[in-house]
Order: C-alpha cells, then structure tokens, then sequence
C-alpha cells in the first residue's frame, strides 16, 4: 500500500492579506534560511490568493530545474521582467526559451568570450585610473559602473560613438535600478505619474532608440563591427529564418544588462571584502598572479592559469550568492518528488540558503578557497548551483566568469582595497543579495620585482 506523503507544511508568521510580507520586509534572507527547517517543501504566501511552494531539497531543486523544466513556466519574476523589458532568453520558457538560446549561443562562444577578455580589461584599467589613495569608495556602486561599462563595451565597443556611449551607459543604469523596484512592487504602482516612472520610461525608450539608430547604421553599411551586437546582428530567427528585429536585439540587451550588470557588480565586490578580510588569501592571490603574467596585463588564455583565483570567486559564489528566491510555476498539475503540486502554484528555491547549509558545506560561514581543493569534498552538482541548471542555467556562464576573473586580477594588481571598519558587512536582499554597505579605500599596490 502506498504511504501518502505528509501535507506540506505552512511557515509560521503569515498574516490574512499580507502573508508572510512582515517577515520578509524584517528580514528577507533569515526568513528564507529559517525554512529549511521545515522540510523538502513548504509554503509561503508572497500576495493574498497565492501559494509559492520554497522548495529546500537538492533532488527535488534538481527535479525541477532540469526533469521538470519543459512543464514549467518561469514565474512572476520573470515574467514581470518581460513586461518591462520585452522577451528575451532570460524572460522565456519552454520551446521559445531553446529558440531565443539558440539564436543568442554564438555570442556566448569560446572564440567570441576570447575576444570580449581585451575589452573588459581595458574597462577595468581606464574606471581604476580616475582613483586615488586614501578616497572613500563605495565599492558596490563602483562595481556597478565597472559592471555596466564592460558589458556595454562589449556590446557596442564598436557600433556607436563616445557620446552615444556615454549616453547609453548612463540610460542603462536608470533601466536597470527601476527594473529591480518594479518587479516587486505591483502592477498598478507603474502607472502613477511619478518621477521615477518618468524617468524609468523616457530611459527605456532612450536606450531602444540607441539600438535602433545603430542597427540601422550597421545594417546599412553591412559591416562587422566586432562586437557583440554585430554577432546578434547576423542571428536568424528560427520560426522565420528572418534577422532578428531592432526590438528584439534591444529586449534582448537590455535583459543581459539588468540580469548580468547586478550580479557581476554585487559577485566583484563580494570578492575584494574577502580579500581585504584576509591578508593570507589577498597574498596567495597576488603570488599567482605575479608567477603568471610577470609584468604582463591578463588575457584569455591566461584565465585557466589562475586555479587559486578560480577558487576564490568559486568559494564567493558559494558564501555570498546574489540569488535570493530563483522561481518558477507549475501550468498543470505536477509531481514533485512524493507531492502532487497544483497548476498554477509558484516554485521557488533560494541558492544563497543552500550554499549555506552546514548538511552540504561544513563550516559554511567560513570563507575557505581551499574547500574546492580535495576532491573528497567535491559537493555534487545538486548542491552548488551558481548559475541555476538544466535547460535554463545561466547562457552566460562563462561570460560571466571570464568577466570577474578579468576584474579581479587586473583591478587588484594596481589597488589593494582596505576596509573602512572592522564590523561584518551583512548582506541584503534587493533584486540581488549585495553588500549592505561596502565603503572601502584604495592603496597603490607596490609589485615585486620579477624573477628568473
């Protein structure tokens, strides 16, 4: 006879019409921690009506990352994105998910990322140039600069001209900090005649007419501009066999920037308060770095040289994810592990939570690099999931860690980065889990003589 599972439990502290908001709003990532102490699954309430099932067990995350993923939809998150943003690879699901991954893949090759490594560094070298000993750097909002200016570089660094640049970076910045307030708030709050609306809108459109004017141009001229919107350019819609159109390319871009600008910027500046936290590591880095490019500045395929470096942004991906609540939906009834899931229910998992489990990682609060050393501690795949799995994981992966290996060995060959105060920086969750407040002070680093 077969045991029926048990019911999945509620988590305590949802009120009638507000849900869980209270705890949350108190503290989004303790709450969020605290529910693994339910079981494999458990319910909360974001909005009144609406059940979202957090699920904690790395099978059952797996399941439905990659058994389950041609059954589900993306959920609110992502699909508010879309709203704002338009479709794009991040914001869809199912069979037009493979389609748009598909037309998007050749950007994200290992020939093109080769390429993009030169840019990237020479955005690092030109936004560090303009420091100075002893300032006071808010190093989260100078990763998000750095952040957006390598991307865009790569993007366009060849399409558009300095002023349109300049122009687009600073609409890209307005886009991508009113993406993150709207997707949490409702509907309705986006169509109040506020400033930050105005502001929001008129930068959106700004952007897709930077877009527009410069496929135009490049399209006219038919010519190869050696970036990344040149690559988009010569991409073929599947259903039509068509190029992709303006609109789409600028959904697309604008998704990459939002999506990829917050959690590289939020990824770097978790790194350099480790380093500052702890000379040893700070010094182990610097060593591998001297022994392998000497005087030389970081290139491509330099990056697979760098196994202590790989280790410590692997070690900070773990400790101090940027993902808080990865969700999805269910659009019919489902099974989840031993638990029949309704259509139309919310799934969610928190990467940040996982990656601190002491069942998975033994002294997770502890910043060790060399945990991904012996391979006896290994952790399997369900249980270390930087950038999500499946047929969804992250198209720009190995952007992504080309983009933060690049920074951190460049930036921290000219500056060491010295924290302002003992205290630990907590982290908070916006649309990213970032720094509350990371205020740090640059010192010229003094290199050491090469040797023979």
């Amino acid at each position: 006879m077969t045991v029926a599972p048990p019911p999945i439990p509620r988590a305590a502290g949802s009120l009638p019409l507000l849900g869980h908001a209270i705890p949350l709003l108190r503290d989004n990532l303790g709450f969020v921690a605290s529910l693994r102490g339910y079981g494999p699954l458990v319910e909360i309430r974001l909005q009144p009506g609406q059940s979202t099932i957090v699920v904690n067990d790395p099978p059952l995350i797996r399941a439905m990352l990659v058994d389950l993923a041609p059954t589900l939809d993306k959920g609110r998150f992502f699909e508010k994105m879309g709203q704002l943003l338009g479709d794009s690879v991040v914001t869809a699901a199912g069979t037009e998910h493979v389609r748009k991954r598909r037309q998007l893949q050749p950007a994200f090759r290992h020939t093109e990322i080769t390429r993009y490594v030169d840019i990237m560094r020479d955005q690092v070298t030109a936004a560090v140039s303009g420091w100075r000993p002893g300032q006071v750097l808010d190093v989260r909002e100078a990763m998000v600069r750095l952040s957006l200016d390598m991307l865009a570089a790569t993007v366009f660094s060849g399409s558009i001209d300095d002023d349109a640049f300049r122009r687009l970076r600073e609409d890209l910045s307005v886009v991508m900090n009113g993406v993150g307030a709207r997707i949490m708030l409702p509907d309705w709050v986006e169509k109040l005649p506020l400033p930050a609306n105005r502001r929001f809108t008129a930068a959106r459109d700004a952007v897709r007419a930077t877009i527009d004017t410069a496929v135009a141009d490049l399209r006219s001229a038919d010519r190869d501009s050696g970036d990344m919107l040149s690559l988009l350019l010569r991409a073929t819609d599947e259903e039509t066999g068509r190029p992709l159109t303006a609109h789409q390319i600028c959904s697309e871009i604008l998704t990459l920037a939002v999506a990829g600008t917050e959690t590289t910027a939020s990824v770097l500046s978790w790194v350099l308060y480790e380093l500052a936290r702890d000379p040893g590591i700070d010094a182990r880095v610097q060593d591998e770095l001297d022994t392998v490019l000497g005087d030389r500045p970081v290139t491509f395929d330099n990056l697979s040289q760098l196994p202590y470096l790989a280790r410590v942004i692997r070690e900070t991906l773990r400790l101090h994810h940027t993902g808080w609540l990865v969700t999805r939906r269910t659009l019919t009834a489902t099974r989840l592990g031993d638990w029949e899931i309704p259509a139309d229910t919310e799934l969610a998992y928190c990467q940040h939570a996982l990656h601190r489990d002491p069942a998975h990682f033994p002294d997770p609060l502890v910043f060790d690099p060399d945990r991904w050393l012996d391979d006896s501690r290994q952790l399997h795949e369900e249980t270390f999931l930087p950038f999500g799995a499946g047929k969804h994981k992250c198209i720009g992966d190995r952007f992504a860690l080309a983009e933060i290996t690049t920074a951190i060995a460049t930036l921290t060959r000219a500056w060491h980065l010295d924290l302002t105060t003992d205290r630990t920086v907590r982290p908070v969750a916006r649309a990213t889990v970032r720094p509350s407040t990371l205020r740090m002070t640059p010192r010229p680093r003094t290199r050491r003589p090469a040797t023979t």
